[in-house]
C-alpha cells in the first residue's frame, strides 16, 4: 500500500480569535477526500489549540508548533509534550528552521525533542532543510542528511514520524524549489533512510515538502514520486484556504473529487 498523502498547515505566530474562527469555518466547508486517502493536520499557535480542536471537522487533526525537550517544570514559556497529550493534541511540529536559526536549536537538540515527543505518544512532523548559502555551496544533501541522522540516532520507531523538507531559502520568500530540486532531495533522503535505518522505514516514511507552496505550484510538485505531501505556511492562512487545500490534495496517488 502506498504512502498516505499528507497536508499540513502551519499558521506560525499569526491570528486572532475571529480570524481563527473564520479560517476553521472555511476549512470545515472544503471538499476533500476521505481520511483513508489523505491526512490533514492544522497547526495553529498554542493559545488557539483548544479552540481549533473543538471547532475543526473530525476528519482533520491538530498539531502544536513546538514542545519542550523533556518533562515540564521550571521552563518559563515552554509547553511540554505531556500538556499536549492532556489536551488530546495528536501532532507536533519539531525542528522548524525558524527555531533552528533564530533560537539556535541544534540538530542534536531537535533529535532529543523528537524522541521525547514520540515517547509521550505524540506524532511528529520533523523539519529539515538547508539555507541558501548551503545550497549554493553544494552541501544540501550533506546538511539534510546530518539533520536526519541526529533524529535517527534517537528514534527507533518511525511509524509516527513525517519528515518535512523545507529549504530555508524558499520559506515565505515566494521562491520555491523546482519539482526536480524537491524530488532530488526527497530521493536522497529516502536513500539515506534505506542505507542508515532500514529499507522498510525508507519505503514507508512520508517525506513532505514545504517552502512557498501554493495552489499554483503544488500540482507539479505533488507529481514527483518521492513527494508525499506538503507543509504549507502562509497559503494556509488565506480566507479561501479550503480551496487552496483542495488544490493541494490533488496528486498522482489520489482520485479526483
Amino acid at each position: 500500500m502506498g504512502r498516505k498523502f499528507f497536508v499540513g498547515g502551519n499558521w506560525k505566530c499569526n491570528g486572532t480569535t475571529e480570524q481563527v474562527k473564520k479560517i476553521v469555518s472555511t476549512l470545515n466547508g472544503g471538499e476533500v477526500p476521505s481520511q483513508d486517502v489523505v491526512e490533514v493536520v492544522i497547526s495553529p499557535p498554542f493559545v488557539f489549540l483548544p479552540l481549533v480542536k473543538e471547532a475543526l471537522r473530525p476528519d482533520f487533526h491538530v498539531a502544536a508548533q513546538n514542545c519542550w525537550v523533556k518533562k515540564g517544570g521550571a521552563f518559563t514559556g515552554e509547553v511540554s509534550a505531556e500538556m499536549l497529550v492532556n489536551l488530546s493534541i495528536p501532532w507536533v511540529i519539531i525542528g522548524h528552521s525558524e527555531r533552528r536559526l533564530m533560537l539556535k536549536e541544534s540538530n542534536e537538540f531537535v533529535g532529543d525533542k523528537v524522541a521525547y515527543a514520540l515517547s509521550q505518544g505524540l506524532k511528529v512532523i520533523a523539519c529539515i532543510g538547508e539555507t541558501l548559502e548551503q545550497r549554493e555551496a553544494g552541501s544540501t544533501v550533506e546538511v539534510v542528511a546530518a539533520q536526519t541522522k541526529a533524529i535517527a540516532a534517537k528514534v527507533s520507531n518511525w511509524a509516527d514520524v513525517v519528515l518535512a523538507y523545507e529549504p530555508v531559502w524558499a520559506i515565505g520568500t515566494g521562491k520555491v524549489a523546482t519539482p526536480a530540486q524537491a524530488q532530488e532531495v526527497h530521493s536522497e533522503l529516502r536513500k539515506w533512510l534505506q542505507a542508515n535505518v532500514s529499507p522498510e522505514v525508507a519505503a514507508s516514511t512520508r517525506i513532505i515538502y514545504g517552502g512557498s507552496v501554493t495552489a499554483a505550484n503544488c500540482k507539479e510538485l505533488a507529481a514527483q514520486p518521492d513527494v508525499d505531501g506538503f507543509l504549507v505556511g502562509g497559503a494556509s492562512l488565506k480566507s479561501r484556504s479550503s480551496l487552496t487545500l483542495s488544490s493541494l490534495l490533488r496528486s498522482r496517488r489520489m482520485p479526483k473529487f
